[in-house]
């Protein structure tokens, strides 16, 4: 009897740099958005790069079949992706091209998360199907500049991982334009189309970076993406085609904040039922998660364990005075991004705030998954009057958001009209969890109707009248005209709040302007009454940013 082999971990063959040129990287895990912006970082310096097909549901399936059955969905959905892509490679180019002419580049992590385990799940899949020799790179999450992998093919260095932050910062300022215009649009399906276009625009800008004589150096490479104007630019292009998108924002629509598992959150497709495409197709606007908060979540742990080393380390102190600069120059980064988009994609919430917002319910030295944010993003959007309801991903089987989702029984318990619907995904129960999506959706669309109804009477707007001033003032049916949330949940709410509080830029309008209405109401008598309205103005606490 042949003695069993010793479990082998996954040892990926080396990529050198002559092969480079032959091999395409693939990744994934994002939106197509991002990923098409971080493909023109790659290409900025000349890898080849392809992002995976989107997850569907025969990837699903894949994945079931390969690998341990108690895996959460985005292992499987993940692994069963890149197997079926490389399964087809196999069959149209043969098993050597696959092996040698592919490699698969992702994150990897430790700790209670089973994202820490994905390298052993692909590598049990891959094992399966006869392609163990694949390679795969699996990188830190954490660092910046990680050097060259193994064989020098793939240098982790400043210009790629810069690239990739900037292509994924961006890439959520531009999810966020496009969730806020797409239930608003006048023309169906112009959103999708001139967000197409700003995409190709930005992935161009990646592409052509010009920092060819600076690479070398990783700080003269991080201080030209933070100071130069090269993509404050093009997201200046980006907002002139947005102008062009006409928008009707004078409606009642639920905001419907999306948290959970990073993966299931930012997906957008099979893996998560396409709840966000659902939720707009029944009448809801969609607050999507942007990446960028995951990545300022990161850096929050570096900060606590040097404060609490801060009384006996003398080098400590200054450490914690560089990072917090760079907590600093990461959020003015991104701002400075938002303010070429007329500050319409959303600013990032306090870290600070959010911790201490979940701190009685969720401790936040509890790192698995997301973490104590979960707690805190709903309550932030709850206290704040950001969104009628909060809809929490969970994937079968996850330990941190199973914790997570336990933590808010005790918020309800605490505050009862806060609607939060949390969702367990395990790909192939769709109607159960739709379903249960929709009974908390039920009611907030009842509070965004009451809203909106108290706020046209409150301001003393009719649909005639408004109508009246969109025809008289066509920059505010314009998608790149910002909404300010003047403490309602509700866009439209706040929209009809602004047209009352704007009531002198109106006027101004209104004189240069001979336009005749289409109901026969006469100019003074809307002049007047807009005039007349009572504006009603709710002040935000002010965040203090770490």
């Amino acid at each position: 009897m042949e003695p069993t082999p010793h479990y082998k971990a996954y040892k990926p063959k080396p990529f050198t740099k002559e092969q480079r040129k032959d091999t395409t990287l693939l990744f994934g895990g994002l939106t197509w958005k991002h990923e098409r912006l971080i493909q023109g970082a790659f290409h900025n310096l000349n890898y080849k790069a392809e992002p995976l097909p989107n997850i569907t549901r025969a990837d699903l399936d894949t994945g079931k079949e390969l690998i341990d059955v108690g895996a959460c969905c985005p292992t499987i959905f993940t692994t069963g992706n890149l197997v079926n892509y490389l399964k087809k490679k196999k069959e149209e180019e043969g098993k050597e091209a696959a092996v040698n002419d592919y490699a698969y580049f992702t994150m990897g992590a430790c700790g209670p998360c089973r994202f820490g385990q994905y390298r052993e799940s692909y590598s049990m899949a891959l094992d399966g199907i006869g392609l163990r020799d694949f390679r795969m790179f699996f990188l830190s999450q954490t660092e910046l500049n990680q050097g060259d992998q193994e064989g020098g093919g793939l240098e982790v260095n400043m210009p790629l991982t810069t690239g990739i932050v900037w292509a994924i910062l961006i890439g959520d300022l531009l999810t966020d334009l496009e969730f806020q215009t797409r239930p608003y649009e006048v023309v169906p399906g112009q959103t999708n189309i001139v967000l197409k276009e700003c995409i190709e625009i930005m992935y161009q800008a990646f592409k052509n970076r010009p920092i060819d004589k600076i690479k070398g150096n990783k700080w003269l490479t991080l201080g030209w993406h933070v100071v130069s104007n090269y993509f404050t630019d093009a997201l200046k292009e980006v907002i002139a085609k947005w102008k062009t998108i006409e928008v009707n924002k004078a409606q009642a629509k639920p905001m419907v904040k999306i948290t959970g598992e990073f993966w299931l959150q930012t997906h957008e497709g099979d893996g998560n039922y396409n709840i966000k495409d659902w939720l707009e197709k029944e009448g809801a606007e969609v607050i999507p998660p942007p990446v960028a908060v995951w990545l300022d979540y990161l850096m929050q742990f570096p900060l606590h364990a040097l404060n609490e080393r801060k009384n006996v380390d003398k080098g400590t102190k200054k450490k914690i005075l560089m990072l917090k600069g760079m907590i600093k120059m990461y959020h003015w980064t991104y701002n400075r991004m938002r303010k070429s988009l007329n500050e319409m994609p959303y600013e990032m919430p306090s870290q600070k705030t959010l911790a201490e917002l979940a701190a009685p319910y969720f401790n936040f030295r509890l790192d698995g998954g997301e973490g104590h944010m979960l707690i805190g993003k709903a309550l932030y959007a709850y206290l704040n009057n950001k969104a009628h309801m909060t809809c929490e991903l969970t994937p079968y089987s996850c330990m941190p958001n199973t914790m997570s989702v336990g933590a808010m029984a005790n918020v309800r318990g605490k505050y009862p009209e806060l609607l939060y619907a949390p969702i367990e995904i395990k790909g192939d129960a769709e109607i159960h969890a739709l379903s249960r999506c929709q009974m908390i959706l039920t009611e907030a669309k009842k509070r965004a109707l009451k809203e909106y109804d108290e706020v046209m009477k409150k301001c003393n707007m009719t649909p005639e009248k408004l109508e009246w001033i969109a025809l008289n003032a066509p920059e505010y049916k314009e998608a790149s005209f910002k909404v300010p949330h003047n403490g309602y949940a509700g866009t439209g709410a706040n929209y009809i709040t602004m047209l009352s509080q704007y009531k002198g830029k109106l006027t101004k309008t209104l004189k240069k302007t001979a336009t005749v209405t289409p109901k026969p109401i006469a100019a003074e008598t809307v002049l007047t009454e807009v005039a007349a309205t009572e504006t009603v103005t709710v002040q935000e606490p002010e965040l203090t940013y770490a």
